[in-house]
């Protein structure tokens, strides 16, 4: 029986994939993917041709997961999103479980991963940490309540456009916090912003930030 394997794609530049990940995009018969179009440019740079690709992106993944599973039946098949470990902060995850629930076969090959590269270069303790994938748009105050009292790093994904305003929410529950901001991890213009929250925030005010971003804090003792 074929199984669906879980392919990590490159965060940033194409030369961090690995020599199995190519070999299983070679082999297999269809892409399940994020964006057909950035998927063609890791296939195109290393020249991996012939192969069907399917989108499969949140709010339509339900509609799309019985197709899905009937193709992962018949033929050799790999999930791939735009960059990083499918599953993480997008629906692979719900693909992934409808295999398991049908009996389906998964393989999963390890790869590259924002939060952890950006926890790793934090300067942070990686001992405990909680990774939250992006904030919830309402109700910021009283979801960090809730976990305001956990002895553990935390990481999540922010828009540029929401970053100040998260920050300052941030600040007035959880205080004065040692923060680490990673931008363009494993792009050109990667970059990182380590120090305390309120000195992070004022820093900020003459510096907008753009591009993908992660942030990394810890609580003060």
């Amino acid at each position: 029986m074929n199984k669906l394997y879980i392919v990590p794609t490159p965060i940033g530049n194409l030369k961090d994939i690995t020599l199995r990940a190519l070999e299983i995009l070679k082999e297999v018969d269809y892409i399940i993917c994020e964006d057909t179009r950035r998927t063609n440019i890791l296939l195109n740079h290393y020249n991996i041709k012939n192969k069907k690709l399917i989108s499969y992106f949140a709010p339509k993944e339900d509609q799309k997961i019985p197709v899905l599973l009937e193709i992962i039946k018949k033929y050799k098949s790999a999930l791939v999103v735009d960059a990083g470990m499918p599953g993480i902060s997008d629906p692979g995850y719900k693909l992934i479980k409808a295999c398991l629930e049908n009996n389906l076969e998964i393989e999963v090959l390890p790869g590259p991963s924002a939060f952890l590269t950006a926890l790793v270069g934090s300067g942070l303790p990686t001992d405990k940490f909680l990774f939250l994938g992006f904030l919830p748009k309402k109700g910021l105050k009283n979801y960090l309540e809730r976990i305001k009292e956990l002895d553990v790093t935390i990481i999540f994904y922010e828009s540029p456009k929401r970053l100040e305003k998260t920050l300052k929410t941030i600040y007035e529950v959880l205080g004065n916090c040692k923060i680490a901001i990673a931008r363009e991890i494993s792009k050109i213009y990667e970059e990182y912003l380590r120090g305390d929250l309120k000195e992070i925030i004022s820093r900020l005010k003459d510096k907008k930030l753009k591009g993908e971003i992660t942030i990394v804090l810890r609580k003060m003792s």
